[in-house]
């Protein structure tokens, strides 16, 4: 069964939509540990969109499970997760115009600078994880960046426009999943979960974690974030 990582960056997008000091998302941090989740996710944008410094800092101050990290390679920000020594790092990529992260990161174009980076925070003792597409290029080319653990984008399988698309989807995070395994890398997955796809996925043998988060935010609008974490938990096991 694999584990559940709970992305609380919607929480501080609520606040931000007024510019206010609440929700907190170090309290959502501790609802979600508290209702089951193995670790709590934030990504630190270089816009600052949503999650700040203070807040990872208070964040990684009280979580007892695990701190995922999501950042990209610029230097301010890695400066910034050297300081704060997250349980792991998770590299993706980041444009300041898109709503979301768009796709995987490109670590055969980019392989120097995503070494680089994934060196200096192992010499920190952070986990390194690259967040990818389900191609065997990219799953290669990570194992060569110095990535311990990889974790496959899984938003064109959530996005798929129908049920052809879907298992054609599912089978190339499969594979990816066996392939990655076969060359010694650790596999979560995440992007685009909900309640209605994320059980396919957590059936798929070898991967670690679910990273989830935005589907979770909007579920506990209805029923309560605790609620809506221990649902998400039940779902994958």
């Amino acid at each position: 069964m694999p584990k559940l990582g709970v992305n609380i960056d919607h929480i501080a997008t609520l606040r931000e939509v007024r510019g206010g000091i609440e929700p907190e998302p170090v309290f959502a941090a501790l609802i979600c540990e508290a209702s089951g989740a193995d670790s709590i996710v934030v990504h630190l944008r270089e816009d600052r969109r949503h999650i700040k410094e203070r807040d990872l800092f208070l964040i990684r101050q009280v979580v007892k499970t695990r701190l995922n990290l999501e950042m990209s390679t610029a230097p301010v920000i890695v400066d910034i997760a050297c300081q704060v020594k997250p349980d792991q790092a998770t590299l993706v990529p980041e444009k300041r115009q898109e709503v979301t992260t768009e796709g995987g990161l490109d670590v055969v174009k980019n392989l120097k600078k995503v070494k680089q980076t994934a060196l200096r925070l192992e010499k920190q003792a952070i986990p390194t994880s690259l967040f990818i597409d389900p191609e065997e290029d990219q799953i290669e080319a990570s194992k060569r960046a110095g990535a311990r653990i990889i974790e496959i984008h899984t938003g064109r399988y959530a996005n798929a426009a129908n049920k052809k698309q879907e298992d054609k989807y599912f089978q190339e995070i499969k594979n990816a999943v066996d392939f990655a395994q076969d060359i010694g890398l650790v596999v979560n997955a995440g992007h685009g979960l909900n309640y209605y796809n994320a059980q396919r996925i957590a059936r798929i043998k070898g991967i670690e974690e679910l990273n989830i988060g935005y589907s979770i935010v909007c579920r506990a609008a209805l029923v309560g974030l605790g609620r809506a974490v221990k649902e998400m938990k039940e779902l994958i096991r």
